[in-house]
Order: structure tokens, then C-alpha cells, then sequence
């Protein structure tokens, strides 16, 4: 297929990008800014693009057989003194469907959109959380899309955990270096609770299961390992080769209460549909691999 991936300048698309291509896809990448040149991703073609503005014409969305979407708003992109709600509105709850619906137009057969798990994992977040509520609403509304001429479904994941070769993603530099004690005096500590966390390499080929055999208008909530927060910050710090850290119930300077969208202290826990994990094909139990591979990307 001749895929164009959004939000592919970034890790998860990224990730995507580089495995639809491995597995014999024709791929170009969508984003604002090109990769960087020389880097992996900077050897791809490259499509400029900005989402929320629906700024690419027809003729060129309708050049492409397959459209993953991987570029929905979170908590990282609001704009500083800007009003939340309003930007949840114009970037997701508007952005996302309208993009997919103008690709629709153009003549796209076949899309995925890579949404967020909160909505289908612990669904009354969505009641008090506007972050949370837009994401519901773009999954929601890119699934009304569907049609017998457009197979559309989601791929809902949880914290997701990767490298791309040639990206630098500042989270995971920034727990690399916190793990070898390049932050002191920072303490080394984790909070208490845990989450669900996948793969970029898993959430990469159940995308590429939903582009091939999924059901049209489905949502998928994908997942990999429930983990504690002290869990995941050790393992970080086990390949570092320092200790695992104690759990201290404070906010994290790493992991901010604001990630934490059901609360700090609290755990949202699940094991995926197996018959959806099935269908997907996306490997499982893969975390420990992944951060043992960030680790040593940057140190």
C-alpha cells in the first residue's frame, strides 16, 4: 500500500513509518517540520502539513491508498496562557475528524486513527477531564467516518515506550540520564500507582494489523504490561546499573500529576481482548526489551 502517515516526524509515527516500510510499504511522512537530513527518517519522502489548518490538497492526500493518523494533541502541546478547553476543541475535537474526513473525499480507502486508551480504559475520566473528552469525541467522530469506500478504525494505546533511530525524544533522554544519577541532586525516587504501558514496536504492528484486517469503525484498546510506576522507573535504572528507587508519594519532576490523569497513587490496569490482540498480531511482554534499547540509545 502507498501509506501516509501524520505526526510520522515523531516517535510514534515515526516507528510506524520505518516498520510499514520494512514490511514493504510505500511510506511518506507528514508533519510541520522535516526530520532532520541524514537521519532515518529524514531518508523518507516527507509531506508538509499541518493538521489542525487541513492544509494539504486533495490531489495529494487522494495519491495515497492508506492514512495513519498519528499526530493528536496532548497535554505537551498546549499553548502556554492558552485556553485548555479551547485548544482541546480546535485540535482534536475539530482537527482530527475534519483531516479525516477531507482525506475520505480525496479517494484514501483506508485509515487508522492512533488515539488515546483513557476514553475506553476508565471511560468517567472523560466526564471531568476536557483533555480526555476531546480525545473520546476525535475517536468517536473519526469512526462515524466509515463507510463501505473508507475502513476506518482506532488504535487506542496507553504510555507508550520507544526509540526511533536518529530522534532524540526528550522524555526518554531526560529518564536515561535521571537513571545513571546525572539529575542529583535530584532524588531518585518513584510515585506510587502504575498504568498499562505498550511498545512503540508493538503499537507499530497492531497499526499495521488495523490498516490490514481491522474492522471498520472499531476502536481498539491495545496494551502490553500493567506496570508500577516504580516498575518502569526501575527498570531504567537496573540498565543504568544503579538500584531500583524507592516509591516516595510526591509529584515526580519526570512524571508530573498532570500525566497522571487518574491520579497519582491510583493504578488504571487492564489486559487487552485477546481475540483483538490476535487479530492485530502485536507482540506482547516487550517493555523490559524497550527500555533496555533507550537506555543504551543514550548513554
Amino acid at each position: 500500500m502507498k501509506i501516509l502517515i501524520v505526526g510520522g516526524t515523531g516517535m510514534i509515527g515515526g516507528h510506524a513509518a520505518l516498520h510499514l516500510r520494512s514490511r514493504g510499504h510505500d511510506v511518506t511522512i507528514a508533519g510541520r517540520n522535516r526530520p532532520a537530513p541524514g537521519t532515518t527518517l529524514g531518508g523518507l519522502d516527507f509531506l508538509r502539513c499541518d493538521y489542525i489548518a487541513n492544509d494539504v490538497p486533495a490531489a495529494q492526500l487522494g495519491a495515497f491508498d492508506a492514512l495513519v493518523f498519528a499526530a493528536g494533541n496532548d497535554v505537551r502541546h498546549v499553548p502556554p496562557g492558552g485556553d485548555e478547553a479551547a485548544h482541546w476543541e480546535r485540535a482534536n475535537i475539530e482537527g482530527v475528524p475534519r483531516f479525516l474526513r477531507a482525506a475520505r473525499a480525496a479517494g484514501i480507502r483506508v485509515a487508522v486513527y492512533v488515539g488515546s486508551f483513557y476514553p475506553q480504559a476508565q471511560p468517567q475520566l472523560a466526564e471531568d477531564n476536557a483533555y480526555i473528552r476531546s480525545r473520546k469525541l476525535a475517536d468517536e467522530g473519526v469512526r462515524a467516518l466509515a463507510t463501505d469506500a473508507f475502513r476506518v478504525s482506532s488504535v487506542n494505546a496507553p504510555f507508550v515506550v520507544g526509540t526511533v533511530p536518529g530522534l532524540m525524544v526528550p522524555m526518554f533522554k531526560a529518564y536515561t540520564d535521571y537513571a545513571r544519577g546525572n539529575f542529583a541532586p535530584m532524588p531518585d525516587f518513584a510515585p506510587p500507582g502504575g498504568v498499562n504501558f505498550i511498545s512503540a514496536t508493538s503499537l507499530s504492528e497492531a497499526i499495521e494489523g488495523a490498516l490490514l484486517r481491522g474492522e471498520n469503525g472499531k476502536a481498539y484498546l491495545v496494551g502490553d504490561e500493567n506496570l508500577s510506576f516504580q516498575d518502569y522507573f526501575g527498570a531504567f535504572f537496573r540498565d543504568a546499573g544503579r538500584p531500583v528507587p524507592p516509591v516516595i508519594d510526591q509529584e515526580h519532576p519526570l512524571l508530573p500529576d498532570s500525566a497522571i490523569c487518574f491520579g497519582r497513587g491510583n493504578t488504571l490496569y487492564y489486559e487487552p481482548d485477546a481475540a483483538e490482540a490476535a487479530l492485530l498480531g502485536y507482540r506482547r511482554r516487550d517493555i523490559l526489551r524497550t527500555v533496555g534499547e533507550i537506555v543504551t540509545q543514550y548513554s
